[in-house]
C-alpha cells in the first residue's frame, strides 16, 4: 500500500471505518439515499488525508458510513470531475481507497441527458457499455502492480450480475430501466447541436461528465461496479434548449425515488 493511501486509511481505520461490503457513489441531485442510512460516521472530504475536494455546489463533499438494508456501507455524496480541474489519478484516488477498505462491490449514479428519442427525462438507463470521450484515463503512467494489471481488458466493464440483479429488481417494482451505452465528456460546456448528432452517430444513449474514471478504475483493481444514469434532460439538437441546472436537479430528485428503490432492493437481494 502507497503511503498516501496508507494514510488515508489509517485516518478512517482511527474513525471507526472498516470493511464496508459495499460502496456508493452518489452523483448530481442524488443524495437522498443518505436520509436511509443508519449513519455510524460521516466525514467531510476536505478532512480525510490526500483526498480531493467536490467544488460542485450540488455535491455535498461528504462520506458516509453505516448500514442500508443490512449491509455495511460506504457512501460518497459527491464526486470529482474532470471539469474541476482534477487529473484522472485524483479523480479514482477513492477507488483505490475502496479497494483496500476491502469493498466488494460498487454501484455508482450519475445524472445525464439523452440523445436516444425512445428515452425520456426523468428515466432511468442501467449503463451496460461506455465510450470514453475524455482522452484520458486514469491508467496512463506508472502501473501499479499492487493494484491491477498493465493492461486491463473493458469488454465486459460492468458486472453482469450486478446488472442482471438490477434488471430483475427493475422488472419486480415495475420500473422502467432502460440498458444502454453512456458517453463521458470533459465538461462543463453542454454539448453543440453538433456534438449531439455526432453521439447519436456513435452509439451514444446518454451522455454526461463523470463516472467512466471510475468504472475504468474498478476494473483495473477487479472491483465489480454497476452504474444507472438518470436522464435529465433531452438533447434533441433540432429542438435544443438552454440548460436549467435548477430543472436538472428537479428532475434527478424526482428520479431518485425510483433510484432508491432500485438500490435498496439490490441491497437487500445479494449475499
Amino acid at each position: 500500500m502507497k503511503g498516501e493511501t496508507k494514510q488515508t486509511i489509517d485516518y478512517l481505520h482511527s474513525l471507526g471505518i472498516d470493511k464496508p461490503e459495499i460502496a456508493i457513489i452518489l452523483g448530481t441531485g442524488l443524495g437522498g439515499l443518505v436520509d436511509f442510512i443508519e449513519i455510524e460516521k460521516i466525514v467531510n472530504y476536505g478532512d480525510i488525508p490526500h483526498f480531493p475536494v467536490s467544488t460542485v455546489e450540488f455535491h455535498k463533499g461528504k462520506l458516509i458510513y453505516g448500514n442500508l438494508c443490512n449491509k455495511k456501507v460506504l457512501v460518497m455524496q459527491g464526486r470529482f470531475h474532470y471539469y474541476e480541474g482534477y487529473n484522472m489519478k485524483q479523480i479514482t484516488f477513492p477507488i483505490q481507497i475502496m479497494k483496500a477498505l476491502k469493498v466488494k462491490w460498487l454501484f455508482v449514479s450519475n445524472a445525464g441527458g439523452t440523445v436516444n428519442p425512445d428515452f425520456k427525462k426523468g428515466d432511468l438507463m442501467l449503463i451496460v457499455d461506455h465510450i470514453n470521450l475524455f482522452w484520458d484515463s486514469p491508467l496512463i503512467g506508472r502501473n501499479d502492480d499492487s493494484i491491477g494489471p498493465r493492461f486491463v481488458d473493458m469488454s465486459d466493464a460492468y458486472s453482469s450480475e450486478l446488472n442482471d440483479l438490477f434488471l430483475k429488481v427493475a422488472a419486480q417494482e415495475q420500473i422502467t430501466l432502460h440498458r444502454g451505452i453512456y458517453t463521458a465528456v470533459c465538461g462543463s460546456s453542454l454539448e453543440t447541436r453538433a456534438e449531439y448528432r455526432y453521439l447519436r452517430f456513435i452509439g451514444t444513449d446518454v451522455v454526461g461528465m463523470s463516472t467512466i474514471p471510475e468504472v475504468i478504475a474498478c476494473k483495473h483493481a477487479n472491483l465489480p461496479v454497476a452504474a444507472i444514469s438518470v436522464i435529465t434532460d433531452e438533447c434533441d439538437p433540432d429542438n435544443l434548449e438552454p440548460i436549467d441546472i435548477d430543472d436538472i436537479l428537479k428532475t434527478a430528485a424526482d428520479a431518485e425515488v425510483n433510484l432508491i428503490t432500485l438500490f435498496k432492493n439490490v441491497l437487500i437481494k445479494m449475499r
